[in-house]
This record gives C-alpha cells, sequence and structure tokens, in this order.
C-alpha cells in the first residue's frame, strides 16, 4: 500500500525513513541533508562509512533522534556520477530488500532524486510506485508514505500514484 502525507520526513512515525545518499553517505539533496540535522550525533556517528558504496546499494543505520527507528541510506550518486533515473531504481529496489531482511514494515520516503533536479515529481512517484513490492509475501516492506511538504503536493502525487496503481 502506498500512501502520500504531508508532513515533516524527520518526524513521520515510521520503522525507517528513506534518505537519499552519495557513495560516502552524506546527503544527495535537501531532504537528506534536513534529516541530518534532525538526527543529531548520534545518526551523525551511525552513518559514517569506511569505505565508498557504489550508486544502487542501501545500507541501513539507526535513526538517531529522528522518529523513525531506522534509516535506509538510498545510494543515489557515486564517483562514476551524480543521480539518474537507473541509479535511483536500483538504490530504491536495494532499500525495499534491506527493509524487507530488517522486518521494517511502514517505511516513509521523499520524492527521491526530485529536490537534486534529476528527476520531476511524476518521475520519482512513478519509480517508487513501480519498485514497491505490491504482492503481499514479497520481499520487503507493507506500506510505503511518501512525505511531502505541501498539500496540493500531495493531491499531485496522490493522483499520480493512483494512475499508475
Amino acid at each position: 500500500m502506498i500512501r502520500v502525507v504531508v508532513g515533516d520526513l524527520a518526524r513521520v512515525p515510521a520503522d525507517a525513513v528513506v534518505r537519499p545518499a552519495d557513495a560516502a553517505l552524506a546527503p544527495a539533496g535537501a531532504p537528506g541533508a534536513r534529516l541530518d540535522e534532525a538526527g543529531g550525533d548520534r545518526f551523525a556517528a551511525e552513518r559514517r562509512s569506511a569505505t565508498p558504496l557504489e550508486a544502487g546499494a542501501a545500507v541501513v543505520t539507526g535513526g538517531g533522534d529522528l522518529a523513525a527507528t531506522y534509516v535506509l541510506h538510498g545510494v543515489i550518486a557515486d564517483e562514476r556520477g551524480p543521480a539518474g533515473r537507473d541509479r535511483i531504481r536500483r538504490a530504491l529496489v536495494s532499500a525495499w530488500q534491506r527493509a524487507g531482511d530488517w522486518g521494517l514494515r511502514l517505511v516513509a520516503t521523499p520524492l527521491g532524486g526530485v529536490a537534486s533536479g534529476q528527476l520531476t515529481a511524476e518521475e520519482s512517484a512513478r519509480l517508487l510506485a513501480e519498485t514497491f513490492p505490491a504482492e503481499a509475501g514479497e520481499v520487503g516492506p507493507v506500506e510505503l508514505q511518501i512525505v511531502v511538504d505541501a498539500v496540493a503536493e500531495r493531491d499531485v502525487v496522490e493522483a499520480l500514484v493512483r494512475r499508475m496503481a
């Protein structure tokens, strides 16, 4: 099930939030930077990576001071370049797999790639809808909350998700 909600991703009660990141787990876009600020020192310590990760990977860390217990860091940029549709798709699939591995059922996410200008809101919503596990028994979470900043944005994204369902 996919729902679209208006709110602050750092304060959404969920098992995990998705955070777009680069190969060193630095934020890739404004949503990631806002999570970093809200997550505090414990979150900063958790997201240190000893070795660079490859775009398309996803890793789980604790959430620090965030409302969510865990953070799924979707790596969308590495030394080969910035985020693009294929890298974001691979990172989302990896994130859903990690969520399944960890038994995470409710995941909240921003529209990935929009803040960095790599994707439109429609392209991002389409990737979320296409990659999110739709069938019971598939590996991954059972509910996805796409978190947006405004009611007007929610209405647009809800319409996009309904159209793709």
